[in-house]
């Protein structure tokens, strides 16, 4: 694994904020995340906001496709009320209602019910939901990273080619089997065995053109999904980077033995993998032709016209989360 020359101009966004003890919360809770546990966080919520003596609203969303404009609708009424805006669910639901809560001047809090819960467990937010809604009570907004490709906001990740289409397959799987990580492992490895096609992109990244030949493209802006894979270049997120990694085109074994090494930690141990950070790079195709490809960010599928320009957002999210040292602690 290779990793190229790094920016020494790092940004930085500023100290955490202290919320108001008075401050009321709008929650937007997806209601088929994870093992659609809304009754129990709701009831929890009440109780603990209730004994606080603290103001919510709770905006329940069934349709996904509403999610975006229920964000919206929820940012609009915390910055009337000098409030906070609470994402509740998976990855994918945090992104959404992030991505109207940045630049907004709210606060943004988290309360995770997904598979995965990536975003959350990075930040040290507790998996616990009562833990998590008394969190809230007491936390500062720290401001934190966020990456983009073109206008869409990751908080994650973000990817194109065979990763999109495990994400697909992942859904196909988890409607007949339920949601559960062994299931999303199983679809995983039941798409590496199909034959699937290589990319072939150009990456324009600080000022030099490269031509690759790959089976995805991953961006990350997740350290604890870096170390899980094992990748050297995880640290990097912590200096203002982002961080992408490409497989070589191989077969279909050695993408196997190499998804077996991500799943064992040892990714950096591998030849067959092209690593960098950055703060900006552009994906064409060689055809230079505006095509439309099929991208995923933070778990969710979309498609978006090339060319792609991945970067660092200027602007940082506040987070309603830990202390350094108690988030460190949490993490798992």
């Amino acid at each position: 694994m290779t990793a190229d020359a790094r920016p020494s101009a790092i940004p930085t966004h500023g100290e955490a904020r202290q919320m108001d003890g008075r401050a009321p919360f709008v929650i937007v809770m997806n209601a088929g995340s994870g093992r659609k546990q809304g009754e129990t966080t709701a009831a929890l919520i009440a109780n603990a906001f209730g004994k606080a003596n603290r103001e919510y609203e709770l905006m329940l969303v069934h349709d996904p496709s509403q999610l975006a404009a229920t964000a919206q609708r929820a940012v609009e009424l915390a910055q009337a009320r000098n409030g906070a805006v609470v994402g509740a669910g998976g990855d994918g639901t945090l992104c959404a209602v992030a991505q109207a809560v940045i630049g907004s001047g709210c606060a943004f809090g988290v309360l995770p019910c997904g598979t995965f819960n990536y975003f959350s467990r990075d930040h040290g937010i507790p998996a616990d939901p009562a833990q998590a809604v008394d969190l809230l009570l007491t936390a500062r907004a720290h401001p934190v990273q966020v990456g983009f490709v073109n206008d869409r906001m990751f908080l994650v990740n973000a990817s194109l080619g065979l990763y999109p289409k495990m994400l697909e397959h992942r859904e196909i799987y988890k409607r007949q089997f339920g949601r559960s990580r062994l299931v999303a492992l199983w679809s995983a490895m039941a798409m590496l065995l199909r034959r699937h096609r290589h990319l072939r992109l150009h990456v324009d990244h600080e000022g030099t053109m490269q031509e690759i030949r790959t089976s995805t493209l991953f961006v990350a802006n997740n350290r604890l999904q870096l170390e899980q894979v094992g990748a050297a270049e995880a640290p990097l997120l912590a200096q203002g980077l982002l961080v992408a990694l490409a497989p070589r085109a191989i077969g279909r074994i050695a993408q196997i033995v190499l998804s077996l090494r991500g799943a064992l930690s040892r990714m950096s141990d591998a030849d067959n993998v092209i690593g960098f950070a950055f703060r900006r790079f552009t994906v064409t195709h060689p055809s230079k032709r505006r095509r439309r490809v099929k991208i995923a960010m933070d778990g969710e599928v979309t498609h978006m016209q090339m060319p792609l320009e991945f970067r660092v957002g200027d602007t940082p999210l506040y987070l309603l989360k830990p202390e350094a040292d108690v988030a460190a602690q949490n993490r798992s």
